[in-house]
């Protein structure tokens, strides 16, 4: 593990790091303990954006905007994210950070629960990234998977829960054991599902990327 983790501190040296704001954004973000993506994470995502150059983009799980951000900076001119958050005490912070950094205006930020809002959506989105209640995923999948367009990529982020994924049930604490078992079906059916191809990468706290067949 301690290995491990000067592998991802070495690559991540490499980096040449975002622009200022997106900076200030995560110090900012971390300070609070908002939850952000990792910087490997963040260096998948800019990949993604340069090679698949998505035009319609869904991100369920917004918190303080900041992967949309780095994602509206990173994609292409004529890209359009669709972002959703229900926390009530996170959606101003985004909403602000919105007006002061998406000088583009590509992100429309979505108020409430993703599973109602998922189900109100209309098809046509080219890529999607899952960063929401990780308990959630399961039940996200299949609104996701019926608006994701074919070729389309669903990314989604933090599966292997710090390694938790991969031990017994009986090995996590108790108030963990229904995130451990959905997370584990969400896996599962990521990589038997036949309308998908994925691979789960170690990335981050664990992602996977599922091209729709």
């Amino acid at each position: 593990m301690v290995e491990q983790e000067r592998i991802i501190s070495f690559i991540n040296s490499l980096d040449p790091g975002n622009d200022a704001f997106l900076d200030d954004l995560e110090r900012e973000a971390l300070a609070d303990e908002v939850p952000i993506i990792r910087k490997d994470t963040q260096a998948l995502l800019k990949f993604l954006m340069a090679q698949q150059r998505p035009v319609n983009i869904l991100e369920v799980g917004c918190a303080v905007g900041f992967s949309a951000l780095l994602m509206a900076r990173y994609s292409s001119p004529e890209t359009k994210i669709t972002t959703i958050e229900k926390y009530e005490k996170r959606i101003p912070v985004a909403r602000e950070n919105f007006a002061k950094y998406d000088t583009d205006h590509k992100i429309t930020l979505l108020e409430g629960d993703a599973l109602d809002i998922l189900k109100g959506l209309s098809p046509g989105y080219d890529f999607i990234f899952m960063d929401a209640a990780k308990g959630q995923y399961i039940n996200f999948l299949p609104d996701c998977l019926s608006i994701l367009n074919k070729g389309g990529l669903l990314v989604s982020d933090n599966v292997l829960q710090d390694g938790d994924v991969m031990e017994s049930r009986f090995a996590v604490t108790r108030r963990d054991r229904t995130i451990h078992a959905r997370m584990r079906e969400y896996l599962y059916e990521l990589k038997h599902n036949e309308a998908l191809n994925t691979v789960i990468l170690t990335v981050g706290d664990g992602m996977t990327l599922s091209v729709k067949l």
